[in-house]
């Protein structure tokens, strides 16, 4: 049995980084990481929201969403970074046998930050790497599915950011032929390679990730971090329980 704890709808896992790791690998499925800013498209956004819901895996990547369920409910949730499920998934993927890993970035600027990192890190090819499309509201890429069947990757790491990237990981399940671990994490990837601003490891740890993101980029960050406010009032008012969508 995979520990969980329900909030907001969602089944987060509720262990040991490894054990979420393993789980994945093993099971295959697409892992999610909602960040803070994230759970108000729970009510604005239906395939965001069958998205996340239909995950095989969520971390629970969002400290204020941690610390306010040990405040609201006394209920403790164990915290995973999207950023530490990454270092820890990259860990295994080094040991070997665990099949041919296949990447998918945001921009041909990631994608050269990906290369360059992987030279000191893992091997990575070129052919091993895909710049995403902008997706709109829906999001579908029959090409990156005939690209993915070709290669047969047992691992997809998924690195475009928030919103498009559930919905691609949701996607790629519901339309590929077999079962590859999908694993869904954002600007993590981007703090390793230079893509995004390095976040040290002890304000990973003590849930200050996103102050070094909105001092690097505030014009970006501070829309962001408005969203995440919302957070503290859907836990209040709707607890484990999915809240419904927002009325036209």
């Amino acid at each position: 049995m995979i520990p969980t704890c329900q909030i907001l709808g969602i089944q987060f896992f509720n262990g040991d980084v490894d054990d979420a790791v393993q789980s994945m690998i093993q099971r295959g499925g697409f892992l999610i990481a909602p960040s803070g800013t994230c759970f108000a498209r729970l009510r604005e956004d239906e395939r965001y929201r069958r998205a996340v819901l239909a995950a095989d895996l969520a971390i629970a990547d969002s400290g204020l969403m941690v610390l306010l369920c040990r405040l609201f409910r006394r209920e403790s949730l164990q915290r995973i970074s999207g950023l530490k499920y990454l270092k820890h998934l990259l860990a295994t993927l080094k040991g070997g046998g665990t099949g041919e890993v296949f990447w998918i970035v945001p921009s041909g600027r990631a994608r050269q930050k990906l290369l360059d990192w992987s030279q000191e890190a893992l091997p990575i090819t070129g052919e091993d790497c895909y710049v995403a499309p902008r997706y709109g509201f829906e999001v579908g890429d029959p090409s990156l599915v005939a690209l993915i069947e070709r290669r047969r990757a047992a691992q997809v790491i998924i690195a475009i950011g928030s919103g498009a990237q559930e919905k691609l990981g949701h996607y790629l399940r519901e339309n590929l032929s077999y079962r590859p671990a999908i694993h869904c994490i954002g600007a993590a990837l981007g703090f390793l390679t230079g893509d995004q601003i390095a976040i040290p490891d002890w304000a990973d740890r003590v849930f200050l990730g996103w102050l070094w993101r909105l001092f690097a980029h505030p014009r970006t960050f501070v829309p962001r971090l408005s969203r995440g406010l919302k957070l503290p009032w859907l836990l209040w008012k709707y607890g484990k329980s999915l809240p419904p969508m927002k009325r036209e």
